[in-house]
């Protein structure tokens, strides 16, 4: 069995990444498991001081457009955290593949 696995990059502003962080893990990370995104792992990356990943999983390249469409359209998002952490982001890119249930298990944060 396969799963599409999203890898987000983001790259802050500069020295947002503490307060970046803080917010995401208490505000973007429940309310994205409220609205069932499943959340592999996220956190610093380890290459530089303004660098910070996120990697979510679908069952399919459906399932996340229709997901993301909902979510990104709701009040929870729009009136929630969504200003605050856009404040801090320079900009982003997603990579979006398959993975098996191996791999998936291996990136996912315990």
């Amino acid at each position: 069995m396969t799963r599409v696995i999203e890898i987000r990059s983001l790259n802050l502003k500069p020295g947002a990444r503490a307060a970046f962080h803080d917010l995401y893990v208490r505000e973007s990370v429940p309310l994205l498991n409220r609205w069932n995104f499943d959340v592999v792992a996220y956190g610093p990356s380890l290459h530089d001081d303004d660098s910070y990943y996120v990697i979510r999983s679908f069952a399919n390249i459906e399932e996340r457009q229709q997901l993301e469409d909902v979510f990104y359209g709701s009040d929870d998002w729009r009136k929630g955290p969504r200003e605050a952490l856009l404040g801090m982001i320079d900009s982003y890119t997603d990579t979006v593949f398959e993975v098996d249930e191996i791999v998936l298990r291996g990136l996912r944060r315990q």
